[in-house]
């Protein structure tokens, strides 16, 4: 798959203020293009609000932050054309009811309808289908999931796939559009020790192709720095970092638990509206 320049991430006393309360603050953390980042935390401490203003969908009240050289919160708009989202609960989530081959068809029409240079629209249908083909199947290569290998190949539901084959379809469908920064929330929900081996290992492999990964998890692996929003005992936060990300959780999405409780209600509507 084409390795795009991944995008540096920075943040500097990085915080948002929901009407309910602080959902994180003093975030302060730097990121290398192409590095691997955990965000780690227990649910409800903030981390996938964290990772929606990070990919400039989440408008914050506290200090700023900078991805790919773009900043947030003023610039979060260019921030979203660079970053793509995977799988997010009440933002971006996969359709039980579309099949594999239904959501890579969508993703891939969209991409070239919308995420395309107007000169490639004006070449021939046949070459434009070409393309679209080629980075399906580059995307699908690079989240390590072969539609054949699945009961119904294609044709197989969403509701009918792993938690991990889930994973990977939304990671594939992230990539399609060659992001140079990708986000993916609840890692490791629901996997087991080895399933969540080969989710880790799936994104550092899309992270040594040279998109920078940031990834929210309630444990991290090791061998990548971590941001949390929760301090850990005897530490004051963010690791490499001078300043703690300090939870007082009022406004993020679920995480390890159904996105149904009462904090969700004031994050995503502002993320969909970003």
């Amino acid at each position: 798959m084409e390795s795009p320049h991944g995008a540096a991430v920075s943040a500097e006393d990085f915080g948002l203020e929901g009407p309910r309360g602080r959902v994180f603050r003093n975030v302060t953390f730097s990121a290398e293009p192409g590095e691997l980042v955990a965000i780690e935390g227990p649910s409800g401490s903030g981390r996938t609000c964290l990772l929606l203003a990070l990919t400039g969908r989440m408008r914050t009240t506290e200090g700023h932050a900078e991805t790919g050289g773009l900043r947030l919160p003023k610039q979060a708009a260019a921030v979203r054309r660079i970053a793509a989202l995977g799988p997010v609960p009440g933002v971006s989530e996969l359709d039980p009811a579309f099949t594999v081959a239904e959501h890579l068809g969508e993703r891939a029409l969209l991409q070239g309808r919308y995420g395309s240079p107007l000169r490639a629209l004006l070449r021939p249908r046949a070459e434009r289908r070409a393309a679209a083909e080629a980075r399906v199947d580059e995307a699908l290569e690079a989240a390590g999931l072969d539609p054949a290998t699945l009961p119904k190949s294609g044709r197989t539901s969403v509701r009918d796939l792993e938690r991990l084959e889930a994973l990977r379809l939304s990671v594939a469908l992230a990539l399609i559009g060659r992001p140079r920064l990708l986000a993916v929330d609840d890692t490791d929900l629901k996997l087991s020790d080895a399933e969540r081996e080969q989710a880790w290992a799936l994104l550092r492999s899309v992270a040594d192709a040279g998109t920078t990964v940031l990834a929210v998890c309630s444990e991290s692996p090791g061998n990548t720095q971590v941001v949390r929003t929760a301090p850990a005992a005897g530490e004051a936060g963010v690791e490499e970092a001078e300043e703690p990300a300090v939870e007082e959780p009022a406004a993020e999405d679920a995480t390890q638990e159904p996105t149904t409780e009462e904090e969700t209600a004031d994050a995503h509507p502002e993320a969909r509206r970003a």
